[in-house]
């Protein structure tokens, strides 16, 4: 039950994340969910080390798009500023918006990694869609309050997926 939700790779932080990582793994695109992974939720500008981070994917032309399930309108504020791509009402779990992006990209799943804070949308759906993903530490503590209920949720689904795996911990980098 719990390999569904369970990620390739534990990160602290999508910060983390080098372009030689990803061409180590033969990663060419990093799909990312939007609120507490890319930013945080109350923060739709970014922090300066965001803006550090997207010009170093893009100076190593590495596509960087958003997958989420918020609105359009919602994620433009924050993509279009920062000249990144989307797809809204992604439906995580299901794979529409995986899937949409991939062929967005003209990517096959193998050379795309799913970044996400939660277990329920974001790493399930890109389990389901056969790609890898990274689960992130959330940016910060508050959530919206329909994220409130993932996590509550989410805690045994860690608990089993951490006991299940012992070999998965937080990282700073991909291996």
């Amino acid at each position: 039950m719990t390999n569904s939700f369970t990620p390739t790779w534990m990160i602290d932080a999508i910060y983390c994340v080098t372009p030689e990582q990803l061409r180590q793994h033969n990663i060419k695109a990093v799909l990312t969910d939007l609120d507490n992974t890319l930013v945080a939720w109350n923060n739709p500008d970014g922090t300066q080390e965001l803006h550090d981070w997207l010009l170093e994917m893009q100076q190593a032309e590495i596509p960087v798009m958003i997958v989420s399930n918020n609105s359009a309108s919602r994620i433009a504020r924050v993509a279009d500023p920062l000249k990144l791509n989307f797809v809204s009402r992604a439906l995580k779990p299901m794979t529409r918006g995986l899937k949409e992006a991939t062929t967005i990209l003209q990517l096959q799943p193998s050379e795309v990694v799913m970044v996400g804070d939660q277990l329920l949308t974001d790493v399930w759906s890109a389990h389901n869609a056969g790609i890898r993903s990274i689960l992130v530490k959330p940016l910060i503590e508050t959530d919206q309050w329909n994220t409130k209920i993932n996590r509550f949720f989410e805690k045994g689904v860690k608990r089993n997926m951490l006991k299940n795996n012992p070999q998965l911990q937080w990282r700073k980098e991909l291996d």
